[in-house]
C-alpha cells in the first residue's frame, strides 16, 4: 500500500496478483476501445503489458478529453472478467480516478499514422510507428532473442567479449566497402566483422562470442540489406569442420527451443502463426551439388545464363535454392578462389574451403563461417596472393607464430534471423531505427 494507505503502485505485469485491492498504474493510453454516452473503455500500456480500464458514465464526462498516447496514472481495482477478448489476461481495472501526466493532442497520433502510407513516411515517423502493437511486439521479442543467444553461449561455456568497432584496418576488404571515420589525427574504419579480434582471444579465453554492430557500405536497397546490423559471432579453438557446422546448427536450434519454451512464444505465434521449429539435423549440400541442383531445376542468373562452378551463387539464386528445399540448408565447401584467403582449404581438395553458409526459407543466407588458415606460412602466402600488405595485420599474423592451432568460427546476421523467425518480408521491420543508403534519420 502507499504511505497514505489508499493504493498500491503496480506494473501491469503484476496485475494478476493485485486483484480486488486499490491500485494505481502508470502508463500510456494505447487505444480508446469505447467512447460514448455509456462510458469510456481504454487499453493502458506501460511497457510490461496491457490492461483494460473501464470508466463509468460519470467518470467518462470528467475524462472525455484524454487522448491516445497521453501518459496517465489510473487508480482503481482490478478484477477478473471471463471471455472478453479486449481484456488481456481476462483482467480489467474499474477506474476510480485518473491523473493526466503528459497530454497528447486529440487524434494526433492516429492522424499521423494514417497518413504514413509510404515506406519513407513510415521511416520518417518511426518514433511513433514503434508504438504500434506489431512493432512493439517485434522489438520486445528482439530483446529476448538476444538474451537467448547469450544464454546459449554461456551455457555452452563460451566467454563474451566486446571487440572494438573502430578498427585500423578492414577484414581484408577494399576501401570502397568501408565507412571511414575521422579519429583524432587520422582515419579509422567502422568494423565489418569482429572475427579477427575474436581469433586473438581464443588462446587465453577458449570459446568466445560477441554481440556487436557491424557496418557495410551497402548501396543496394534490398529487403535484406542494412548498412548497420547486429552481428553475432563466435570463434572456437581445437575444433574440426564437422564440429563447426554442428555448433552453428546447435546455436540456431537451441535459441529457437528457448524461445518456444518461454512466454515469448506467444509473440512468435501472433506474428508468425505457421512457424515451426526446425528439425535436426539440417540438410547439408556442397557448393558443387548446389550448382548442379540449380542447373537441373532450370534456375538461371539474372542475365539468363546458368551459374557455373567457380562462380559466386548470387542472392537471387540462393533464394530460389532455399525456396525449393524449403528447410534450413547448410551449404558447404565453397571454391577457394571465391572465398577470402583466411579460410582453410579442405584436406582432401585444396581447391575447396572448409566453409559453410546457412540458408533459411524466405530469407536466404543468415550466417557464414569457416575453419581458419592457422599456419603462419600459409596465412602469409595468402596475403601475398591477394596483394595485401600484412604489416598492418601484425597482431593477427602473430597469432600464427605463438602457439597456433586449428580453429574456426561463424557470424550470424541477427536481423535476418529475426526475419525468418517472424516471417517479416523486409529486414527494416525488425530494426529499431534502420540505417541504409539515404537513411540516417531519425
Amino acid at each position: 500500500m502507499d504511505s497514505d494507505g489508499t493504493a498500491t503502485q503496480i506494473q501491469i505485469r503484476d496485475a494478476l496478483t493485485n486483484r480486488d485491492v486499490p491500485v494505481k498504474v502508470f502508463g500510456w493510453i494505447h487505444r480508446i476501445l469505447r467512447h460514448d454516452n455509456e462510458g469510456m473503455v481504454v487499453l493502458l500500456r506501460d511497457g510490461t503489458g496491457f490492461l483494460k480500464c473501464v470508466f463509468s458514465d460519470q467518470l467518462y464526462r470528467m475524462y472525455s478529453g484524454v487522448a491516445r498516447e497521453a501518459s496517465v496514472c489510473i487508480y482503481g481495482k482490478i478484477s477478473a472478467i471471463p471471455e472478453d477478448n479486449a481484456a488481456p489476461d481476462g483482467l480489467e481495472l474499474s477506474v476510480d480516478f485518473l491523473e493526466v501526466i503528459g497530454t497528447s493532442p486529440q487524434g494526433g497520433v492516429d492522424e499521423i499514422v494514417s497518413k504514413c502510407t509510404s515506406t519513407e513516411d513510415q521511416l520518417d515517423h518511426r518514433h511513433l510507428m514503434l508504438r504500434q502493437e506489431e512493432m512493439s511486439k517485434t522489438m520486445r521479442l528482439r530483446s529476448f532473442v538476444i538474451q537467448c543467444f547469450r544464454a546459449h553461449y554461456v551455457d555452452r561455456g563460451y566467454i563474451e567479449v566486446t571487440p572494438p568497432t573502430l578498427v585500423p584496418s578492414a577484414k581484408f576488404e577494399v576501401a570502397e566497402e568501408l565507412f571511414s571515420v575521422n579519429f583524432f589525427d587520422g582515419n579509422v574504419n567502422l568494423t565489418q566483422s569482429s572475427q579477427l579480434y575474436l581469433e586473438t582471444v581464443i588462446p587465453f579465453l577458449g570459446d568466445v562470442f560477441c554481440v556487436a554492430p557491424s557496418y557495410r557500405v551497402e548501396h543496394k536497397q534490398t529487403r535484406r540489406h542494412l548498412s548497420e546490423f547486429t552481428h553475432i559471432e563466435a570463434e572456437c579453438p581445437f575444433i574440426s569442420f564437422d564440429d563447426l557446422v554442428y555448433r552453428l546448427e546447435d546455436a540456431v536450434c537451441d535459441v529457437i527451443e528457448r524461445i518456444m519454451k518461454s512466454p515469448y512464444r506467444k509473440i512468435v505465434q501472433d506474428l508468425h502463426p505457421n512457424f515451426k521449429p526446425p528439425e535436426r539435423p539440417f540438410k547439408k549440400m556442397s557448393y558443387g551439388d548446389a550448382i548442379e541442383f540449380l542447373q537441373n531445376n532450370g534456375i538461371k542468373k539474372d542475365d539468363g545464363t546458368f551459374c557455373r562452378f567457380g562462380e559466386d551463387i548470387s542472392e537471387s539464386l540462393e533464394r530460389s535454392l532455399i525456396g525449393i528445399v524449403n528447410k534450413p540448408l547448410l551449404l558447404c565447401r565453397f571454391p577457394t578462389k571465391i572465398k577470402p584467403f583466411y579460410m582453410q582449404p579442405c584436406s582432401d581438395d585444396s581447391s575447396l574451403t572448409e566453409s559453410v553458409d546457412l540458408l533459411l526459407p524466405n530469407v536466404g543466407e543468415i550466417a557464414g563461417g569457416s575453419m581458419r588458415v592457422w599456419k603462419h606460412d600459409d596465412i602469409m602466402e595468402g596475403f601475398r596472393r591477394e596483394g595485401t600488405d600484412p604489416t598492418n595485420y601484425y597482431w593477427y599474423t602473430d597469432q600464427r607464430k605463438f602457439g597456433s592451432c586449428p580453429h574456426g568460427g561463424y557470424g550470424i546476421g541477427f536481423e535476418r534471423f529475426l526475419c525468418w523467425l517472424l516471417n517479416r518480408y523486409n529486414i527494416r521491420e525488425v530494426v529499431l531505427y534502420p540505417r541504409f543508403v539515404g537513411r540516417s534519420s531519425p
